[in-house]
């Protein structure tokens, strides 16, 4: 990516940011660590892949260099701006502008999922919304799927008591501090109901 685009992204990301702050959560684009951290367990076998919140499009490029197919990408973003951009930049992948949380409200736009990949920012937003994303994501997902989740949190994003209503369970992928501010990512899968003796 030349240093040209690289600077209309941070441009166009902080213009987003300072329209709306609580949904876009960072003043710049996520960087190439973090990008390839949170893409580090997908293999090409694992498309179709959703990604949420793809802004500039830093993770999808991290996952076609991961082997994923453009076309196996369905990317939903809510900013119609970076819509746009996506539209131009990966012309094969599916773009769909809507906000996350209504996926639920959707019959599957694509196979279902291997592996969904979030940017959205989880800890600025309510429970409720939070749990409306994860319902709709697990519902385009296939058993066995895995939901990867970055944060400049201290901790996992998804609250425990949400993970519990939804059995769902959080395990930590790594953290990063060559990103700007570092951040942590994790993968979040359904239980596996426990197996009685008899």
């Amino acid at each position: 990516m030349s240093t040209t685009t690289t600077c209309n992204d941070f441009f166009g990301f902080f213009r987003a940011w300072i329209a709306n702050p609580r949904r876009v959560s960072a003043v710049a684009p996520s960087g190439q660590s973090l990008a390839r951290l949170i893409t580090s367990e997908i293999k090409p076998g694992d498309g179709p892949v959703i990604e949420l919140g793809p802004g500039t499009g830093v993770f999808t490029k991290a996952l076609l260099q991961r082997g994923v197919s453009e076309s196996e990408l369905l990317l939903i973003e809510y900013g119609s701006d970076f819509m746009r951009l996506l539209q131009q930049r990966f012309p094969n992948a599916r773009v769909l502008w809507m906000d996350a949380s209504q996926l639920a409200q959707y019959e599957p736009f694509i196979a279902p999922a291997g592996s969904v990949v979030s940017g959205l920012p989880l800890l600025s937003m309510t429970p409720r919304k939070v749990m409306a994303i994860l319902t709709g994501a697990f519902r385009h997902m296939r058993d066995g799927g895995t939901f990867y989740q970055f944060t400049y949190g201290i901790g996992c994003p998804v609250p425990r008591p949400i993970l519990d209503r939804l059995g769902l369970k959080a395990s930590l992928v790594g953290r990063t501090a060559r990103n700007v501010p570092p951040a942590s990512v994790y993968r979040i899968r359904r239980r596996q109901p426990v197996a009685y003796m008899t």
